[in-house]
């Protein structure tokens, strides 16, 4: 039996080279597939990487950043009692000096003595004075005895030349001689009052009602006229006494240039001292000096106080409480928020954004633990309170609660 016919179909020509076609097209593929894969994980790695850095770059600031505790000002009264340290003086205040030389006669009050004007406080001998006065008297009345003559002898010339008797060149002598004498008569007549002066200034009277504050002198001493003139040995140019008028007292304070504003004619401040714990004195605003002292920016008060009593003693240290009213609001802070910069005085904010802002304030009352500020905060202003020295204008910071605070 012959074996059955298998039908085969034609052979493509190109059959011998379909397995190397398929073969190639795997391996593009598998290249493809491994560069997306390689290109993913790039691409994670990177991403991780960045985010990586991004977190420890937060987390770098986040922990550079100063934590700060702020607190918004607390809002200044719009009337306060400043308290600010006086001297009191007496009104009027003079030393009293010799106006003659001599040796002191007697003195009759001693410190602490009240006198009044025109009182006689101590006497001065002079011997020479008064024998310089003596012949001064002397020389008038011999002045006054020549200009006489001379003006009865100019007269009766006058008249003789009515009648020619005697030439007028005689005549005119005679009247020369009459006006000389009564220029001397003149110059004489001065010298004996300016003796007579120095011999009053032998008695020593008080110029003024008060209290004698200081005797430099004592019986016998010898005192030489005017004051910081040269002394002999022994002898004293110092002042004689001193008095003062404290029937009335001064009380001079320097107010801070703030508060020059808010001061008004006659108002009131209270006077307090330690030698009179729970007492007030009262003293009235009597005039300021009107400047502003450059060095202190201060303005000089003068509040005067009744002290007829004689309670208070001038030189004394007064506390003087007086209310002032605010033309502008302030606002107080701790003293610890106040930054010294070389460029002024600053105050450490926190803004919106969580920065940090130095503002430039002007300060009014310092009691120590506070300050007001008169310009530079508002009400919604965030201080803080003990901003570090390190603390640069636009610092992030990190804003804590203080211990104890309650939670939002």
């Amino acid at each position: 039996m012959s074996e059955p016919q298998h039908s085969r179909q034609p052979e493509n020509p190109t059959s011998p080279h379909r397995p190397k076609a398929l073969s190639a097209g795997r391996a593009v593929l598998l290249l493809l597939v491994v560069a997306a894969v390689a290109a993913v994980l790039a691409a994670t790695g990177i991403l991780g990487r960045k985010r990586a850095q991004a977190a420890v770059a937060d987390n770098t600031a986040a922990l550079a950043a100063p934590t700060v505790i702020v607190n918004p000002p607390a809002l200044g009264q719009p009337q306060q009692e400043i308290l600010l340290p006086g001297s009191l003086e007496a009104y009027t205040d003079s030393p009293i000096y010799a106006r003659t030389s001599g040796y002191l006669k007697k003195w009759y009050f001693d410190i602490g003595a009240h006198v009044r004007k025109g009182q006689l406080l101590a006497e001065i001998e002079s011997p020479e004075v008064d024998q310089q006065l003596a012949q001064a008297q002397a020389d008038l009345a011999t002045a006054e005895t020549n200009a006489g003559n001379a003006k009865t002898q100019a007269g009766r010339y006058q008249e003789l030349l009515k009648s020619d008797s005697v030439s007028k060149l005689d005549t005119e002598n005679f009247a020369t001689q009459a006006a000389a004498g009564n220029t001397t008569v003149k110059s004489a007549l001065a010298n004996v009052q300016r003796l007579q002066q120095l011999v009053g200034f032998e008695k020593i009277y008080a110029p003024f009602s008060g209290v004698i504050t200081a005797r430099n002198i004592d019986t016998g001493q010898l005192i030489n006229a005017g004051a910081g003139q040269g002394a002999s040995e022994g002898s004293t140019n110092n002042e004689l006494f001193h008095l003062a008028a404290s029937q009335t007292l001064r009380v001079f304070v320097n107010l801070p240039q703030v508060y020059s504003q808010s001061l008004k004619p006659g108002m009131a401040a209270d006077l307090t001292f330690k030698e009179f714990p729970g007492r007030k004195f009262v003293g009235k605003l009597a005039r300021t000096s009107r400047q502003i002292d450059p060095a202190s920016r201060t303005l000089l008060v003068e509040f005067d106080v009744d002290n007829r009593r004689g309670e208070l003693f001038p030189g004394a240290y007064a506390e003087v409480h007086f209310k002032t009213v605010e033309t502008a609001p302030s606002y107080i802070i701790p003293v610890s928020a106040l930054m010294f910069r070389s460029e002024g005085l600053r105050v450490a904010v926190v803004d919106a954004n969580e920065e940090a802002k130095l503002v430039p304030v002007t300060v009014g009352r310092d009691d120590g633990a506070t300050v007001q500020i008169v310009s530079g905060l508002d009400a919604n202003s965030r201080v803080i309170q003990s901003p570090p020295d390190s603390l640069i204008e636009g610092e992030k910071v990190e804003i804590v609660k203080p211990a104890g605070s309650p939670h939002p």
